[in-house]
């Protein structure tokens, strides 16, 4: 059984919904058969490649509100998250255009690692304040997870992976995703935003268990795309 997940590596609720996965899966005595593929989705996809910018303000402005109530919502979403075990501090976050870090999964996957870089990635991203959108941050991290540097420099400088990345975005549209985490499951049941595990794990049973044109369960909390 095959479920993929697409989120974008600067979606505090795409790592919330791994960690929810994760907790499924544990519970599911089927987990040792099932294929955790990770596709590409970008929230912002109009930030130039190279440009950064503090998060906190542009997701006030994005939204219309105060930075202090941004701020209030990024304290919620902390809270949310301390409760899978992760240490967020959205407040002093970055944004920036997620291309590349999409394309470096990529490459790991070829290489049976893409669930330890996509991991690698989102803990740089919120837990420790690192880089996840210039080529040299991104060759380090890929290193980290056990891809050779060489490698990892040359595909991101000759963007082999960038169609890859092109087909999952297109693939994300045809499916109806607007936001994320967006979880399918066998491209036949779906189901959107970080999702409580019992949910996820009720998917993946029936599932197992049944096969149906796509079916999705009301959505959860999410990020949505620009």
């Amino acid at each position: 059984m095959q479920v993929e997940v697409w989120s974008d590596v600067v979606c505090p609720w795409c790592y919330i919904g791994k960690r929810k996965l994760e907790t499924a899966l544990s519970r599911f005595p089927h987990a040792d058969q099932v294929e955790v593929v990770w596709r590409s989705f970008q929230l912002d996809p109009s930030i130039p490649e190279g440009h950064t910018e503090p998060t906190l303000p542009a997701l006030a402005a994005k939204y219309g509100s105060t930075v202090e109530q941004m701020a209030g919502q990024m304290k919620r979403v902390e809270d949310v998250a301390a409760g899978e075990g992760l240490d967020y501090h959205l407040a002093d976050g970055v944004s920036g255009n997620t291309l590349r870090a999409h394309e470096l999964i990529h490459l790991a996957a070829e290489h049976g690692l893409g669930g330890a870089m996509k991991e690698r990635l989102l803990h740089a991203h919120f837990e420790e304040q690192r880089s996840v959108f210039d080529v040299d941050s991104l060759v380090a991290l890929a290193v980290e997870v056990g891809l050779d540097e060489a490698e990892a420099r040359a595909a991101l400088a000759d963007r082999r992976f960038l169609p890859a990345v092109r087909e999952d975005l297109d693939t994300a549209r045809a499916l109806g995703a607007t936001g994320v985490p967006f979880f399918v499951v066998d491209r036949t049941y779906g189901a959107a935003g970080a999702q409580p595990a019992e949910t996820l794990l009720q998917l993946l049973e029936r599932a197992w268990s049944d096969s149906h044109p796509l079916v999705t369960v009301p959505a959860a909390e999410g990020c949505d795309d620009a």
